[in-house]
């Protein structure tokens, strides 16, 4: 049985622990309080701007939709692009994103074909460094000061792959955040592109364009990827953040319950001490009477 020091030394580093968990805790539900607003705020934004490629493509011709995001290669090789965090702590969060990341490898590479992978996050980029697998780019700590240009530079690096033929179909690979409790793993397809077309009412909204449709069909294009890259780079950042708040949530809860066991056993400990001098005492007055 652990001596009364010893009980004493690990209620005070638990309790040391349940501390700095909390005030992660505290941290990362402020954190998640902004990163909140701001996929929120940019959701409508994404949506319609979805919408409007949609609609401007349910209303050209075929023929004039030839830009080369479009166009289907024959498949031999995918980029996956795979969305991370940069730190642990975060209960599961990494875990089943790496978990998706090497089951999705697995069903290409059992079809015979080449995968390659763009690594956002560090943690993810250190799993798959460590492994067999093409690695042809890193954005390491993206999130600690999340930034548009970030998307861009992303977008940047796998379009180019695309264009000149080196990739035939990219995917992504990340957190969706749902709410503060709820995070699904989600694999999305970015290229080719395939927008939604419009239904029911909004099938019939009549634009004016100014320049002409097919122009601004053009411009619209270059800024989607752009765009749905941002999106799933706020969602990862909002869902880590979550994922961190439960995760030091459950850890402070778990910490309270062993202080509070761990009292007990020097509760108990005290009184085998106390009732074994009280015997001491009465042997000892026994004896010399």
């Amino acid at each position: 049985m652990a001596t009364l020091r010893e009980i004493r030394r690990r209620i005070a580093s638990v309790t040391k622990i349940s501390q700095v968990t909390d005030a992660m805790r505290m941290v990362a539900t402020a954190k998640l309080r902004r990163a909140q607003e701001a996929i929120e705020a940019n959701r409508p934004y994404a949506e319609k701007f979805d919408l409007l490629l949609g609609h401007l493509l349910a209303q050209m011709d075929m023929d004039e939709a030839t830009h080369p995001f479009l166009v289907s290669h024959e498949m031999k090789s995918v980029c996956l692009v795979v969305v991370s965090s940069d730190r642990g702590l975060c209960g599961g969060f990494n875990t089943s994103i790496v978990k998706a990341s090497n089951e999705r490898i697995g069903f290409y590479k059992n079809q015979g074909f080449d995968v390659s992978l763009v690594c956002v996050g560090r943690r993810v980029a250190d799993s798959f460094r460590k492994r067999e697998h093409r690695v042809v780019a890193e954005y390491l700590n993206a999130f600690q000061t999340l930034r548009f240009g970030t998307a861009i530079d992303i977008v940047s690096k796998f379009d180019e792959l695309y264009l000149e033929k080196k990739v035939d179909k990219v995917e992504v690979i990340y957190n969706n955040f749902r709410s503060a409790i709820t995070q699904n793993v989600l694999v999305e397809q970015l290229l080719p592109l395939t927008p939604n077309p419009p239904t029911g009412d909004d099938l019939f909204l009549d634009y004016l364009y100014e320049p002409t449709q097919s122009e601004i069909f053009e411009r619209v294009l270059s800024k989607h990827l752009n765009i749905q890259t941002w999106k799933v780079l706020l969602d990862s950042y909002a869902a880590e953040h979550a994922a961190r708040m439960t995760a030091m949530e459950n850890a402070t809860s778990n910490a309270k319950e062993i202080i509070d066991e761990l009292i007990l056993q020097r509760n108990r400990a005290r009184q085998a001490i106390i009732t074994k001098e009280i015997s001491e005492i009465v042997g000892g007055a026994e004896a010399l009477g």
